[in-house]
């Protein structure tokens, strides 16, 4: 989500459609001109109660039949939402405009072929300009990203031209109106959100973008063959690097059915500054973000006096929630350099706040230092909360791909805001844990590893001359004057309860060795292993030795 720009509403539901009506959207029924700023994007799931903010637009996957959509829309008129987007074609019988009409909610046509996934995320860019840190989080005065399009529309007036911006690895940053007068490359484009591959590769390997790299000018593109060669070949086009400085930031394409005039190159010369310049400013503005909500989730995740706003303004409600602690180390045996594990960092803690997200619309995340904490709020009375947030952390690592390791460990539910810290607190020892390679595992409740947590806290209490001492310092020492291994027979036996056959298998000794072995250890350290209280003390000093010799985190 980008910052909130001062004297910048929301998009409405009318400017949604005025930006995306033209090739993905189209009003089935219902009031599509409501001047109410969209409050968020919400998938439909039909197995669960919506939780939807105000003023949602939400996307009815998978929604068919007239009857059910009826349904839906009356149940989403209960919840406020301002629209329902479904699959084209849409019958918009009697019961469907009846319903939408009585609900408020209008029913939108999405586009056959085109990705929910690039749906929501323009809608998502389109309506973001509000954000949920309120009014005072962010003054800069600057343009927020749904006005690329904006930019877009204003140089295809200029041009009199169907226009479109992409980065610099061909993905759809924005479009202006008119793109149905253009061709099938094109309309690819607008509903996969990328270049399509095929043409990538022809412009590659025809030297199209290291001409438009190399030049400040506009570049004509001549006509492209249709590479399944069903098609008729691509429009003519030209082309302009957007760029900062010596950075190439993307590119503006502009359909046309021939070069330039001087007149009309300048032109696009001097709107490709402009558009650099809200690229550099949408860069900005998300790095202030980041820290924007990095320090308001780091003061709400504290008791401090400021907390409560703090939450507040993240969008939180005073309710019950679960904090989630993610970081990312090395794999074994590894040492990644510091900047790649800060950009894998911020990498994952985007990836986590949008996971974050879609499992529940008020949820928060972002990166404090070199962990990513979220704040997941729960339903109320659920016996398993913490079990459901260990499920959203699991199903989040097993889809992001990271070459390092991502650890997550998960706080003790908290009843309200004030609870907050109590449960980072948690949180942060389920993941110190972890961090530890003492659980074996990428995702822990802290009542899951309660017991390695405190054997941490206890290293840290106790002084390193103080471990090991007494028995245990005796077997040490004769296990290094003598080159045995008495100490880790003593560290197998207690671990197996006493069970010698257990202890043997796991040293792949003979009992007979084995008890020889240990009645050694009890005589060097002069150990009463009938002793409840020995057998304890032993066990803890040898875990902490063991603490204590594993590498730092």
């Amino acid at each position: 989500m980008l910052v909130p720009v001062t004297g910048l509403p929301r998009a409405s539901l009318g400017r949604v459609l005025e930006e995306l009506g033209t090739t993905l959207l189209q009003v089935v029924c219902g009031d599509a001109g409501l001047a109410r700023d969209i409050g968020g994007v919400v998938i439909h799931d039909p197995l669960d109660e919506p939780e939807l903010p105000a003023d949602a637009l939400v996307l009815g996957v998978g929604l068919h039949d007239p009857a059910e959509i009826a349904q839906v829309v009356t149940r989403l008129g209960r919840h406020g939402a301002a629209a329902l987007v479904v699959r084209a074609p849409v019958v918009a019988d009697e019961g469907l405009v009846a319903a939408a009409g009585l609900a408020g909610v209008a029913v939108l046509a999405f586009a056959r072929g085109a990705s929910w996934t690039h749906l929501a995320g323009m809608l998502r860019e389109l309506t973001s300009d509000g954000g949920r840190l309120g009014p005072d989080a962010h003054a800069s005065g600057r343009i927020g990203s749904g006005d690329l399009f904006a930019v877009a529309n204003a140089i295809a007036a200029l041009l009199d031209a169907p226009v479109t911006i992409e980065d610099r690895h061909s993905r759809l940053l924005a479009f202006s109106s008119r793109q149905e007068d253009t061709d099938t490359s094109r309309v690819r484009t607008i509903l996969g959100r990328q270049v399509p591959e095929q043409y990538t590769r022809i412009l590659e390997e025809r030297g199209v973008f290291q001409a438009i790299y190399r030049s400040d000018r506009p570049v004509f593109v001549a006509p492209l063959p249709d590479p399944e060669g069903r098609q008729p070949p691509a429009l003519p086009r030209v082309a302009i690097a957007v760029r900062a400085g010596d950075e190439i930031l993307g590119t503006i394409w502009v359909v046309v059915p021939e070069p330039l005039g001087e007149e009309r190159s300048q032109a696009l010369y001097e709107a490709s500054k402009l558009v650099a310049m809200h690229m550099v400013w949408q860069r900005a503005d998300a790095d202030m973000e980041r820290q924007l909500r990095a320090e308001l989730l780091g003061t709400a995740l504290e008791s401090g006096p400021g907390s409560l706003e703090a939450a507040r303004r993240l969008g939180l409600k005073d309710e019950p929630a679960v904090v989630l602690a993610l970081t990312v180390v090395g794999p074994a045996g590894e040492s990644p350099l510091p900047a790649q594990l800060a950009a894998e960092r911020k990498r994952l803690a985007d990836a986590f706040a949008m996971h974050l997200s879609a499992v529940h619309p008020r949820a928060a995340a972002a990166l404090v230092g070199d962990v990513a904490y979220g704040i997941l709020p729960l339903p109320q009375n659920r016996q398993d909360a913490d079990e459901r947030a260990v499920l959203v952390a699991t199903e989040f690592l097993a889809r992001v791909g990271s070459r390092l390791r991502p650890l997550v460990g998960v706080g003790r539910p908290a009843g309200d805001n004030s609870a907050l810290a109590r449960s980072r607190s948690g949180a942060d020892r389920a993941l110190r844990v972890l961090r530890s390679g003492g659980a074996g595992r990428q995702v822990a409740r802290l009542d899951d590893v309660h017991v390695d947590a405190l054997l941490l806290e206890l290293a840290d209490l106790v002084p390193r001359g103080d471990v090991p001492s007494g028995p245990i310092a005796r077997v040490v020492a004769y296990d290094k004057e003598h080159q045995t291994s008495l100490v880790e027979t003593l560290d197998a036996w207690l671990d197996a309860f006493g069970d010698v056959s257990v202890a043997a298998a796991a040293m792949f000794v003979h009992p007979n060795t084995f008890r020889y072995r240990l009645r050694r250890a009890a005589e060097v350290g002069r150990i009463d292993l009938g002793s409840p209280d020995a057998r304890l003390s032993a066990m803890l000093q040898l875990r902490l030795m063991s603490i204590r010799s594993a590498p730092d985190d």
